[in-house]
């Protein structure tokens, strides 16, 4: 599986605070983290958002969504 390293992305654009303050939510954690990324303005109109989350059971799922107008 790729690093996020591996792909020359940038860690200020990940979300990570979620498990930082929630916890393991399982598949909560993935509307937590939008919720906290669009309230702190760092989610606008017009952005793409890749939406993956990995759950027990090598359960995954993942989108990519153009977010707002």
């Amino acid at each position: 599986m790729k690093k996020r390293h591996n792909l020359d992305f940038p860690i200020e654009k990940v979300a990570t605070h979620a498990v930082q303050y929630y916890g393991n939510t399982s598949s909560a954690s993935v509307a937590l983290a939008l919720a906290d990324e669009v309230k702190e303005g760092r989610i606008k109109d017009g952005d793409y958002v890749v939406l993956a989350g990995f759950g027990s059971g090598l359960a995954w799922s993942a989108a990519l969504i153009k977010w707002g107008k």
